[in-house]
């Protein structure tokens, strides 16, 4: 890597290429030169890799991610778009069933727009835009060792290529490996605390599917379809119809405990027709499937408390999958690594790279839109049974009934519905769902009737259809 008394900029390396690496080594290089260290070998184009077992299940980025992508990086948006991504407007372009059952009117009223393509692709243009950077140097296939320092000051990572084993020396190491972090380990060796954790697990397990698109739906524009699983129903069931690009349907199906889809694809249209809505299964009928049924059980929300230890090294930052996990249903992912990248950016530019306490400062950083996310998952999965070794408290049951409210009103209210999404895109704290835009409709209305059904129209039902 570059070495600092060359270029007289500190330094930093950041641990895994993933959403979060990628976003965090865009963030860093307006203060330092930067390595990012994949273990992988990264693919030339829009194809998987082993590193983002979720990659072949359906991915969105909320309209608070999508903004943040577009502050570190101007214009990426715009290039994923233009390399077949869409741009869909919440509800508009979405037939969406929530958690209560209750289905959305599908409003025109907010500014709230979803990014939308495969997460082969977004990876793709995220790569080719961050590793573009003259400031940025890649070392993949490189597995990282562990840390070098003390428990004081992080002073760099130990790793192997092929059977070579180096020491790269940084003014700040930043974790982005992902769910399987091996950061408590490394923070072990070194002598500090056990950091706390807790995990909540609905059990979830996905079954995905690519589609061709069927009939005429690949030119107008076909609207997301989702049915989402209810907590209050054990096994809880639901599913996703995304339209990305290449006419291609990825069709996600999930089920809890007792309720689970198979790799089988003769069960898959099945299951579709079973969820408590049949619409996915009758807009699969005549779907043509691409490929087979890809699996996971890797769904558990699991935090870790990094930003509580008495103790932090300066030098080391955790982030993304590494510090939170989330059930991959609520499609938070992205849009926390954006917003952790970005307000790593934010902090440099007031705090020195290099100054002490700088590193505790970044992970509290992240807490922000760590949290929003965390209580975004958690508040509805730890109503599964077995989601957690405790059943959720008076308070979250509180907190829970007055969420279906709030989703009950938005769902035939575009003034609550704006204030619903201000929080579940991840732009405007939870206490957003307390204002007068969501208070006053749910007091006093007015009280449109629930729809009994998707709001799909005819004719969209129709170019479904062979």
């Amino acid at each position: 890597m570059p070495d600092r008394a060359t270029t007289g900029r500190p330094t930093a390396v950041v641990i895994g290429a993933s959403a979060t690496g990628l976003l965090t080594a865009a963030a860093l290089t307006e203060f330092a030169d930067v390595t990012v260290v994949e273990r992988d070998v990264l693919p030339e184009g829009p194809s998987p890799r082993r590193g983002v077992p979720q990659a072949r299940h359906a991915h969105l980025v909320w309209s608070g991610g999508a903004r943040a992508f577009d502050e570190l990086l101007p214009g990426l948006v715009g290039d994923i778009v233009a390399s077949g991504g869409r741009r869909i407007h919440i509800m508009r372009d979405m037939v969406s069933r929530a958690p209560n059952e209750i289905w959305f009117r599908r409003f025109t009223a907010t500014h709230h727009r979803n990014l939308v393509c495969s997460r082969d692709l977004l990876d793709h243009v995220l790569r080719d835009r961050v590793l573009a950077d003259e400031r940025i140097t890649l070392r993949q296939d490189t597995a990282v060792l562990g840390l070098t320092g003390s428990a004081a000051r992080v002073t760099g990572v130990r790793v192997r290529t092929g059977d070579t084993e180096t020491i790269l020396s940084a003014d700040l190491v930043v974790d982005a490996s992902g769910r399987g972090s091996r950061t408590p380990h490394w923070l072990a060796g070194l002598g500090l605390p056990k950091v706390t954790e807790r995990q909540v697990d609905s059990g979830l397990a996905y079954a995905t599917r690519v589609f061709r698109a069927p009939g005429t739906t690949t030119g107008i524009g076909f609207p997301l379809v989702n049915v989402q699983a209810n907590p209050a129903k054990a096994p809880g069931q639901g599913g996703i119809i995304l339209p990305v690009e290449g006419d291609r349907w990825i069709v996600t199906l999930a089920g809890t405990r007792g309720g689970e889809p198979t790799h089988d694809p003769d069960a898959f249209l099945g299951f579709a027709l079973g969820l408590g809505d049949p619409v996915i299964g009758e807009l699969l009928k005549d779907a043509e499937p691409i490929g087979d049924v890809a699996t996971t059980r890797s769904t558990a929300n699991h935090r870790r408390y990094y930003e509580k230890m008495k103790r932090w090294p300066d030098g080391f930052t955790v982030l993304g999958d590494a510090v939170a996990a989330y059930n991959p249903v609520y499609g938070h992912g992205l849009s926390v690594a954006a917003q952790c990248a970005l307000a790593v950016r934010d902090v440099l530019r007031t705090t020195l790279l290099t100054a002490p306490g700088t590193a505790r400062r970044l992970q509290r950083a992240a807490v922000r839109p760590v949290a929003a996310a965390w209580d975004l998952a958690v508040g509805q999965d730890a109503f599964y049974p077995g989601a957690a070794t405790t059943p959720p408290t008076a308070t979250e049951r509180l907190l829970a009934r007055y969420v279906d409210h709030a989703v009950a009103t938005g769902a035939r209210n575009p003034r609550a519905l704006g204030a619903l999404l201000d929080v579940m895109s991840l732009e405007k704290p939870a206490t957003r769902l307390f204002s007068p835009d969501m208070l006053i409709p749910m007091l006093f209305g007015p009280r449109k009737p629930h729809l009994q059904g998707p709001p799909l129209s005819e004719s969209e039902r129709k170019t479904a259809i062979s």
